[in-house]
């Protein structure tokens, strides 16, 4: 298939991208700088230069192709309001409107995060309801950009929720960890107990070309992960180990850190600048936060082909 991948330059993109063009698909790497994706230039994958907040061109590129993966977001614990909803609903409004003109079929890359109390949860499904009030902006966008993709007629399209994508060329999760325990600045919170799900990102390509394919996936919302709850802060330990980093770090009470994360957020709106910590961050490394797959696996015939262990292993060798 022809398959335009919107945010094909970023993280996730190329990993997907690199996945079709093994399958024998041709990807168009929709984004704006391609000095990462020179590689799967090479191998054949297309380039278009679109910036996603020019609504009519990215409809007219959706338009054209056979599929689109919507992988392209603000993926972040802070920002503005008005760049959360450019970047995750008016552009995924343009994608969708695209795509029903064509007849294109949509995998719309969503996130847990949009069913995430800020509380423990433990092997939750798909149907577990929105919050009332959401974890953060990120998570609001993303669940107006799934009812968009729910509510548009004709539209052929499968959104799937990966949860902690890790793997080489993360810029996000295990490197800002790091980062953190290399300045000093790296607490465990809570009690280190808490169990949680990653996804290594060759698995969610793996998914993504499933569901492209899956004439049960239609009109289905799947979470991806490894399949796996692991136990966060021994795993953060086990990395910074390897990297000869101190890893006997003193752990901060969750309702400690939550109320200096407050205080951080409030200053960060001050100052106009990221806080060191966020409630949403302090909340997804501190709480349990595991998902049942059982769907995906039903579904799309979904199986996760690297652990997390060879995952991270994999992702080590990077650093």
């Amino acid at each position: 298939m022809r398959v335009l991948v919107t945010g094909g330059t970023g993280f996730l993109g190329r990993h997907i991208a690199r996945a079709l063009l093994a399958n024998g698909d041709t990807p168009t790497l929709l984004g704006r700088d391609f000095r990462d994706a020179q590689p799967l230039l090479q191998a054949g994958a297309r380039a278009l230069a679109l910036d996603m907040r020019d609504a009519s061109a990215l409809a007219d590129a959706c338009a054209s192709a056979e599929a689109v993966c919507h992988a392209g977001a603000l993926s972040t614990a802070w920002g503005a309001w008005d760049e959360f909803y450019e970047a995750n609903v008016r552009a995924t409004a343009a994608v969708v409107s695209g795509c029903q003109r064509s007849g294109a079929r949509l995998v719309s890359i969503s996130s847990p995060s949009v069913i995430f109390t800020g509380r423990d949860h433990r092997d939750l499904m798909e149907d577990a309801p929105y919050p009332r009030r959401f974890a953060s902006r990120y998570s609001r966008s993303k669940k107006l950009g799934e009812d968009l993709v729910n509510g548009a007629r004709g539209l052929q399209a499968v959104i799937l929720r990966p949860k902690a994508i890790f793997g080489p060329g993360d810029r996000a999760l295990l490197p800002r960890i790091v980062q953190g325990a290399r300045a000093g600045r790296l607490r465990p919170i809570g009690d280190g107990q808490n169990l949680v799900d990653l996804t290594y990102v060759e698995n969610v390509a793996d998914a993504v070309l499933l569901a492209l394919r899956s004439p049960a996936a239609i009109g289905g919302t799947y979470t991806i992960t490894n399949g796996e709850h692991i136990r966060l802060w021994d795993l953060i330990r086990t990395v910074l180990r390897r990297l000869g980093i101190p890893a006997n770090l003193r752990a901060v009470p969750l309702p400690a850190a939550l109320a200096a994360a407050t205080l951080m957020e409030l200053g960060g709106h001050v100052r106009g600048h990221e806080p060191m910590l966020t409630r949403y961050s302090t909340a997804i490394l501190g709480r349990t936060q595991t998902y049942d797959i059982s769907r995906a696996r039903r579904d799309l015939g979904y199986q996760p082909r690297i652990s997390v262990a060879e995952g991270v292993e994999r992702t080590l060798r990077e650093f």
